[in-house]
């Protein structure tokens, strides 16, 4: 049986709210390719997205304020401490929109949301659910311990952009579409510090466990269903490479 891993990026399930044009359309794509390829099974990996970036903001907020006596409303006592706590936060919302996505693939999905990747070892189904684990990383790291656990050599990894640029063109206009890229090369872009909320094509903590498993990850758009359809069949696809 071969596994494949798609880490679903929470602004492609919940932009605002749960966008069940979407996930109807994905759901049916995907239970027509694992019709046509019954020694396949997948594993999505849900994101927190915009959902956990409002509350994370949010609570940042609350917690820079101060009272009429000038104190803290909500004191913590390091910035480690305000991080884990917004890890926290975010994964939450991994967990709602997890929750979500597993309704997506009825009987295809047997098991629980796993929010563990360290505790799972079956698979039961034809599809595995999974959401954030614990704070120091994102959901993207949860996807590359899965794709290590069940063997599998690449990684989806599906969010609101076609392809890694060379650098934000939203701010830089000469910014450049990337096709293929070493991990090596990446890892200088992302550099190797997590921090909660971060916006990154790839979580630095799973860009450096990726690399050494030498996992491929090839980063797409999540809403173009017919180019996940052909990455998932091995086909001519838009996209970045990173491997």
């Amino acid at each position: 049986m071969t596994t494949k891993v798609l880490s679903v990026g929470g602004s492609i399930i919940a932009p605002n709210e749960p966008d069940t044009n979407f996930l109807s359309q994905f759901g049916k794509m995907i239970t027509d390719y694992l019709t046509s390829n019954p020694e396949t099974r997948l594993i999505f990996v849900a994101g927190g997205g915009a959902p956990a970036r409002i509350y994370q903001n949010a609570y940042k907020e609350v917690a820079a304020a101060f009272d009429d006596n000038q104190k803290k409303v909500c004191a913590y006592e390091t910035d480690d401490d305000l991080n884990a706590a917004c890890d926290w936060i975010g994964i939450t919302a991994t967990r709602l929109n997890a929750q979500i996505l597993k309704t997506v693939f009825g009987p295809l999905c047997q098991q629980e949301v796993v929010i563990d990747p360290t505790k799972v070892n079956d698979f039961t189904g034809r599809v595995l659910v999974a959401a954030g684990w614990k704070p120091g990383f994102s959901t993207d790291n949860d996807a590359v311990l899965l794709a290590e656990k069940f063997h599998a050599d690449t990684v989806l990894n599906l969010s609101n952009i076609a392809k890694v640029y060379t650098d934000d063109p939203r701010k830089n206009p000469d910014a450049k579409p990337i096709d293929n890229i070493s991990w090596a090369d990446f890892r200088k872009m992302v550099g190797d510090e997590w921090v909660p909320g971060k916006n990154c094509p790839f979580d630095p903590i799973a860009s450096k466990k990726a690399e050494e498993l030498g996992l491929t990850v090839i980063c797409a758009a999540g809403k173009d269903i017919e180019n996940i359809r052909a990455i998932l069949d091995a086909k001519e696809y838009v996209g970045t490479t990173i491997k």
